[in-house]
Parts: C-alpha cells; structure tokens; sequence
C-alpha cells in the first residue's frame, strides 16, 4: 500500500490507549507516517514510541485521576445505569466536539488520510464525517452492538435461552435504549447539529460502531455471545495488546513459584484505585496460606501501604508487573475485569475469578461466565470468603479449564496487528479503486 498519513486519536485512558500501541508502531514500520493525538501524560508514551505527538489544546482533560474532581457529583452515584449514563454524556458524549476543534488544527496543519480511534473517541467518528476523510474505530471493549439474540449492552447480562427470556430481552433492551439512555441519545444529536452534521436515528452507541468506515474488534468470536447478525464493517482481529519491545523479560521470583501449590495474581488495573476493593480482600484470603504465593499489582495505588500491611514472603506486591512473563506461573487469575488483562489471562489459559460492574467489567464478567472461563462475583466489593470459594472452584473443577484451553486456542489462531493492518488495507485500496468501493470481506 502507498504510505498514507495516519492519526491515531484516543482518550486518555490505559484501555482505550494502550491496546492501540502495538498497531501503531506495525504501521509505522510498515512504512506510514503515523502521528497521535492523546492529552494528559500520554504525550511521552507516544513520543517513547518513536512517533510524533499532538497534545490536547482546546479539549479538556479528563480521565481516571481527575474525574471525580471535576465532577464531584459522580461520587454519589451508586447505581450502574446511573454512573454509565453520567460518564457516557460527560467523559464520552460532550468530550467529542472539543476533540473535534483540536483535530481539525491538526488537519490543516498535516492533512491526514485516515484517522483511527478508539470506540469511545467520539470525535474520532465526528471527525471522520466532518473532514471526509476514512476512519477505523477500534472496539476496545466487548462488541456492544444491538441484536435479537445479546442483552443491551451496560447491564451485564448474559443472553436469555427461552422463547419467553428472548422476549423479555428485547423488552428490556428496548426500555434501555429508549428510555433510561433516551438522554444520551438526545444530547449525542445535539452534539451534532451544532458541528452541521444530521442527527442519527436509533441508539448512540449503535451509530457509532456502525457509522465507522472500519470497525476492528479487539478479541475473537468465542468470547462473544452468539449474534444473529453483524455489521459487514465488524472484523475480528484477535487480541490489541500494548506494544512490545520485542526482548522477552525473566520473571526474577520464577523458580520460588515451583514451591507452591497454588500461584494467585490480583490486579484491580489502573483505574480503580481503591485497593480495598479486590486486592485486600484476595490478600485476607491466602496471607496465612503458606502453600499459595500471591502476586499482586497495584497500578500504583497503596503499594508501600500494603507491602507493609502483608509482610508475608509468600505475598509479592508490586506497581506494575509484564503479565506476559509473569503469567506462565500462575494458576488463577482474580481481576475487576479489565479486557486486555481477561484476554491475556485466557491466552495464557487461565482460569478467571472477576468481581466488577462500573466502566463497562460488567459486560466483560457476564462474557466470562457465559464462555465458561470462570466465575463472576457480580460486585465491585467482593468478601474474602467469596473469593476463597471461587478461586477454589475454579482450581477445582476441569470444566474451566478445559474451556478456557479451548478460548486459547482461537486466540492462537489471530495475529492482530497484521489482521488490523490488512483490513485497514484493503479499506484505503477501495478508496482509491470505486471498483472495490462495494466489496467486502467476510467477517473473520
């Protein structure tokens, strides 16, 4: 392919950043110019990257370590419909027109012929309709759109199984969607009609997976619920993990590993920053269990507090640790639900405990109980004693096991960025040639 001008525009967020970064720099390599649009610190991440770095100028920054900050009332809101709407209209929806003033700067600066956006960058898609020019919306999280078959996506659930159940999901998907995101619904069109663009009928977030010229989905289809149909511009790619170096780190505490029964990793991610929630909990459980060694990593939050409160040598705890090297010893995975880590814990085949409902774990949580792969708490605070009983259940009982071996598999069979390179490929080749404009491959 002809190099083209490639921006990449995500919301400063690890998950919506992160697994991006590996596609990044393959289409670097591959010969693109390749720049990135992301505020906050994720400037020097990017220019680590070896690629060019356009920093937020009239958009405002919002993301984990500042939200509840400029909207205090957000720390008030327990219920998860409530706190998803909240952060759909002011993290997501409002972010977008501001988003839009910056990139358009950057346009005539470095006119760019395709812009690639994380699902959540609502700019991205408006810019991509603004400006005419291609965008590929990268699903970062579990394909959230609308079917006959799937539960509307924010509530967690898994897909009914009965005549009845079915009816009473659309039902519900129809009250969701109409009633209770009603709002969001209204302000993404007003949004709209402010930047000259003609509103979108149905649900926001259907528009705006399937308004992208591209949509690569991070995952495969196993992970997934069945679907009665799927957008023609959906495409699998496996999973979109960060990039790496390419040099292969050592796990220092490997061989202490071989003299435990039972090796536990906690994460709560880097979001949640409340180490009570999940990883104090897991550390009650096993911090007087001298055949399990527990690993644990904090995203950065308490960790000398708690090195400090569980002194034990079999409890290891640490800001960040490469689950690619760590993750070859361990035997159970307990996690608030983060999509990239979940990916990698399968391919690694392991067995999952998860215990989270806000910022979208929920939908990944009723994905893992439904695959089979573990067991899913359904809070966000779990009780010792519940996490005890399912770490052991999942330890216990092969089913898990031996789904999450078969998961693994599938995963096995994708290679990401050279799947996410071609599709973006092919959609640039049918920019070019009008002959193509109209085919399409089949979903992978």
């Amino acid at each position: 392919m002809t190099p083209q001008r490639i921006l990449f525009a995500t919301m400063p967020l690890d998950g919506h950043f992160n697994p991006l970064t590996g596609l990044a720099v393959h289409l670097q390599q591959l010969g693109h110019d390749v720049r990135w649009y992301v505020g906050g610190p994720y400037g020097d991440r990017v220019r680590n990257l070896g690629l060019h770095h356009y920093p937020i100028v009239k958009a405002q920054f919002v993301n984990q370590t500042n939200i509840d900050e400029i909207f205090p009332e957000r720390t008030v809101l327990k219920n998860p419909i409530a706190r998803l709407r909240f952060d759909i209209d002011q993290f997501f929806l409002r972010r977008g027109p501001e988003y839009v003033e910056d990139i358009r700067a950057i346009y005539l600066e470095w006119p760019f012929d395709l812009i690639v956006y994380d699902c959540a960058c609502v700019g991205g898609l408006l810019v991509q309709q603004l400006l005419s020019v291609k965008g590929v919306s990268m699903g970062i999280i579990p394909l959230s759109e609308s079917d006959d078959y799937v539960p509307v996506s924010g509530l967690g659930l898994q897909p009914a199984t009965s005549a009845l159940g079915q009816i009473i999901q659309g039902l519900v998907r129809r009250f969701v969607q109409n009633v209770l995101f009603k709002p969001s619904n209204k302000l993404y069109n007003q949004l709209r009609l402010q930047l000259g663009l003609p509103p979108e009928q149905g649900f926001v977030f259907d528009s705006l997976i399937r308004k992208a010229d591209l949509y690569l989905q991070s995952g495969v289809p196993g992970f997934e619920f069945p679907r009665q149909q799927i957008s023609p511009t959906i495409r699998y790619v496996g999973s979109l993990l960060p990039h790496r170096s390419g040099k292969v780190g050592s796990f220092g505490l490997a061989e202490c590993t071989l003299h435990y029964k039972h090796v536990v990793l906690v994460t709560q991610g880097t979001f949640e920053c409340d180490p009570e929630k999940i990883i104090v909990p897991t550390l009650e459980v096993f911090k007087n269990d001298p055949d399990t060694m527990v690993i644990v990593t904090t995203g950065s939050s308490g960790t000398a507090e708690l090195r400090h409160r569980y002194p034990q040598t079999h409890i290891i705890i640490e800001d960040f640790i490469d689950f690619n090297v760590v993750m070859p010893y361990v035997s159970v995975y307990v996690t608030n639900g983060g999509y990239g880590g979940v990916m990698m814990a399968i391919q690694h085949k392991l067995p999952i405990v998860v215990a989270g409902i806000h910022e979208g774990k929920n939908e990944i949580a009723a994905r893992i109980a439904y695959c089979r792969v573990g067991i899913n708490l359904k809070t966000e605070t779990p009780k010792p004693v519940q996490i005890q009983r399912a770490v052991r259940r999942v330890l216990a009982d092969p089913l898990f096991k031996n789904q999450v071996r078969q998961l693994s598999h599938e995963f096995s069979q994708y290679q990401p960025n050279e799947l996410a390179a071609g599709h973006i490929h092919a959609l640039m080749m049918s920019q070019s040639n009008p002959i193509l404009a109209g085919v399409s491959s089949p979903v992978d």
